[in-house]
């Protein structure tokens, strides 16, 4: 089956296809994607201008096309806090089903931290034992513990990388007097979060996931996405610690030459140093393990579960399940051609 994920970010606007039957692993078919920072788009009372709007129907309408002319079979689409928290928010939705046809799933920022740790489960599996995962994006910063597929506990606290940039550090090469403003706000609201969390006791193992993440392991050390998805790659408080100085004196030009970091994605790279390592020291976390699945494969992974669990295959027919269905496919297929 070839399902078509898309993915309505703060930064971005992702379409991701992918192939699988239930019970495999989902390999990736083709991408398009598009850099979108809807918080670019907010007027002074946080709604979505007309221009955002048009530019997020252009491309959906252009993701449908795609989907289509790929031959998806399945499709869905969701947005998390970029739309989600926007004062016209539901009438954006509404606004894109009548346009494009196109229904967004929204997903509060507890579903999108339970779906992330989902996620992070499935790619790290049972021996992980009790998981920790952070999850930042553009908006919001979820937090999820928990030792079985979906956590015992989660939150979601409004420390995303693109909306503490807006609000805290707006202009290029922030004063000091503006970063310990930020930072202090970043540890007051990490304060009962992480207070509830540390009373779980310490994780078997403490994760991180989404770009920003990926970015601050890479320019600590972490090896390039070029070397594929399975090396290991660890995110050190210390060197976080080291590189958020840094970071501090570097202009959004300077930043954006660094590895794996894009220039959409330049500015926010100080204020997401600050919250992963405020972060990390509130929960006493001295590294975090890079997972490179998040919230899209999990909901990924989840509706390919619906479908296993839907299917008149019985769940005793587990070895060879790829090769049986394929078996009972090619004759049907070789009939129509003769």
């Amino acid at each position: 089956m070839r399902l078509g994920v898309l993915d309505i970010g703060s930064n971005t606007v992702h379409l991701l296809l992918v192939d699988a039957y239930p019970g495999a692993r989902p390999v990736p078919y083709a991408s398009h994607k598009r850099p979108l920072s809807l918080v670019r788009y907010l007027n002074d009372y946080g709604a979505i201008t007309e221009e955002g709007q048009r530019e997020l129907i252009s491309f959906i309408t252009e993701a449908a096309d795609f989907a289509s002319s790929h031959q998806v079979e399945d499709f869905m689409a969701f947005c998390t806090s970029a739309i989600r928290e926007s004062s016209n928010g539901n009438t954006v939705l509404e606004r894109v089903k009548n346009e494009t046809g196109v229904t967004l799933m929204e997903l509060t920022g507890e579903e999108e931290a339970g779906m992330t740790f989902y996620s992070v489960r499935r790619w790290f599996g049972w021996s992980s034992d009790s998981i920790l995962n952070l999850d930042m994006g553009g908006g919001s910063l979820e937090l999820a513990l928990g030792t079985d597929e979906f956590p015992q506990v989660a939150f979601s606290v409004p420390l995303g990388a693109g909306r503490l940039t807006r609000e805290w550090l707006p202009n290029d090469l922030p004063t000091i007097k503006e970063v310990r403003e930020m930072r202090d706000y970043v540890r007051d609201v990490l304060t009962d979060p992480t207070t509830e969390l540390r009373q779980y006791g310490k994780p078997t193992l403490a994760t991180a996931t989404s770009k920003t993440f990926r970015s601050l392991a890479r320019i600590t050390g972490a090896a390039p996405s070029t070397e594929g998805p399975y090396i290991k790659r660890v995110l050190h408080r210390d060197a976080l610690k080291l590189w958020t100085n840094r970071l501090t004196a570097m202009s959004w030009a300077e930043r954006a030459e660094l590895p794996g970091v894009s220039e959409i994605r330049a500015p926010q790279l100080l204020a997401g140093a600050i919250v992963a390592h405020e972060a990390m020291s509130a929960l006493k976390l001295k590294t975090v393990r890079i997972c490179p699945w998040a919230l899209r494969e999990g909901l990924m992974l989840r509706r390919f579960d619906h479908v296993m669990f839907d299917s008149t295959t019985p769940l005793s027919s587990s070895v060879g399940v790829g090769e049986v269905a394929l078996g009972s496919v090619i004759p049907q297929m070789a009939e129509k051609q003769s």
